[in-house]
Formats: C-alpha cells, sequence, structure tokens
C-alpha cells in the first residue's frame, strides 16, 4: 500500500521517485534564477543610513557615466540606464551580411522621506563599476548625541 503525505500543500507519494528528485522544483529554479530577465538586467542595490546621510551603491560594472539617469520627483528617487549596441558587417557589394544589437536597461525607484533629506544637495559619482548616490540629511534629522543634564 502506498502512503500519501503532503509536501508543500500539495499530495505526494511516500515512494521515492528518481524522476521527481531530479526535476524538482529546485532543479529548475537554479537556471531560471541565474538568467531570467530582471535578474540579468537589475543591478543589485546596497542602501546604507548614517548620521549625516543616506548611500546607494548601484552594481553597474561596463557602463559609462552618461548611461545613468538620477532623477527625483517630490519624494521618489529614480535611477535608471539604458543602453544600445549595435554592430553590422557589410560584404563589398553593399549587401547585409551580419547585424548583431543588443539592448540593457533598468529602473529602480526609492521612495523618500522629504522631510528628512535635502534633495538639492543628492550627489551621485560612477567610479569602479559602482554608482555611489549619497543623500544628505536635513539638519532636524540628524542623530545627534545624547545630551547630559545635570541634576541639581
Amino acid at each position: 500500500m502506498n502512503s500519501l503525505m503532503k509536501k508543500n500543500g500539495q499530495l505526494t507519494s511516500s515512494v521515492p521517485s528518481l524522476l521527481n528528485d531530479f526535476f524538482s522544483d529546485d532543479f529548475f529554479k537554479l537556471p531560471y534564477m541565474q538568467w531570467r530577465s530582471d535578474a540579468a538586467t537589475l543591478p543589485a542595490v546596497n542602501v546604507k543610513e548614517t548620521t549625516d546621510d543616506f548611500q546607494i551603491d548601484v552594481a553597474a560594472p561596463g557602463m559609462k557615466r552618461e548611461d545613468f539617469k538620477v532623477e527625483l520627483d517630490v519624494n521618489v528617487l529614480s535611477i535608471s540606464s539604458e543602453r544600445r549596441e549595435q554592430h553590422e558587417e557589410n560584404e563589398k557589394d553593399g549587401s547585409f551580411a551580419r547585424r548583431e544589437f543588443s539592448y540593457q536597461g533598468f529602473q529602480r525607484s526609492f521612495t523618500l522621506q522629504s522631510d528628512k533629506i535635502d534633495g538639492d544637495k543628492i550627489q551621485a559619482r560612477y567610479t569602479d563599476g559602482i554608482l555611489h548616490i549619497t543623500i544628505p540629511k536635513k539638519e532636524e534629522a540628524r542623530k545627534r548625541s545624547a545630551k547630559q543634564i545635570k541634576v541639581a
């Protein structure tokens, strides 16, 4: 008699199957995770808060400074890039021989607390494959050390 058990919300047989183990969900997720379209074009981002500012680092190797567009619209900071490359080889008679093209782009948006940040002083620089964005805090939003009050 074959007993049934529940696995991930689905009824399955308790008899192991070589094909089930080989073609499990994890088997298909690995290639999907490596080659899915948003993973290939959506760069990793680190966000850090310091006493004086917020820092956003976007990993985007192989790009140029001109490829980026950084905008602040009310309280939404948008970082985007679009790159198009085209390579064409023609025969001597002008007929088309080979044409290769690629498009790459991404957009990341961050909602900022407009009462805490100074939007006029946001700075961005691109060095060594990383886009560094510094968002200064307003003076009143900066953490200050505790003030000792003398007890009389």
